[in-house]
């Protein structure tokens, strides 16, 4: 059963569950359902039809004090997999349509190098800035962490601030505690364009 966090709780995840090895981070959207009438928010989409909002999922891998070290620790979809071998990108969803994950993220937190600390999960709107779109377009965001052996769904997260004027979401993050591994439910919203001008942040 999974468990529904809010926004700044944390979770165990490795404790009391030895067997815990593998687990999938999925991450899902929605466009906010366009309006008929071609008011306000057709408008703000381009009018007839509107663009497309492409988000895009990503991952930076941290060091113990918080730092972005390497490139190759920044995990999107134009490096979806980690030197190590132990974060794997499912690759770039364009649309967000549909029900379900958009794009997930399998981890093997056996084979995490030690110098990780910190994996931070990251969704940002491609081309946000030439395109004017921000988070005030996307609904239904959320993020969620499933056993990838038992297939059980451990943690959900829907994330339900209003993010309009944003251009990233820190979802959340998985980080390390001793021995085991924690998630903290994060849900705030960044102006970053691009999932460059974030890993800046952390450099």
């Amino acid at each position: 059963m999974a468990i529904n966090l809010v926004k700044g709780q944390k979770i165990d995840l490795t404790k009391g569950r030895s067997s815990l090895s593998s687990i999938m981070v999925g991450l899902g959207w929605d466009p906010v359902a366009k309006k008929k009438s071609g008011g306000f928010l057709s408008g703000l989409l381009g009018g007839g039809g509107g663009a497309e909002v492409d988000c895009d999922a990503s991952v930076l891998l941290l060091d113990e004090n918080g730092k972005l070290t390497a490139k190759e620790n920044l995990i999107y979809f134009g490096n979806k997999k980690s030197k190590d071998g132990s974060v794997v990108h499912s690759g770039d969803n364009l649309t967000g349509e549909g029900e379900g994950d958009d794009e997930t993220i399998n981890i093997d937190l056996k084979r995490i190098s030690p110098s990780v600390h910190r994996l931070v999960f990251v969704v940002n709107i491609y081309n946000a800035k030439q395109k004017k779109q921000d988070f005030g377009m996307i609904e239904n965001a959320f993020i969620r962490l499933v056993d990838n052996q038992s297939k059980e769904e451990l943690v959900h997260y829907n994330l339900t601030d209003n993010y309009a004027g944003q251009m990233s979401l820190i979802t959340g993050e998985l980080y390390r505690q001793g021995a085991e591994w924690k998630f903290s439910a994060i849900g705030e919203g960044a102006s970053e364009p691009d999932i460059g001008s974030i890993a800046n942040k952390y450099s």
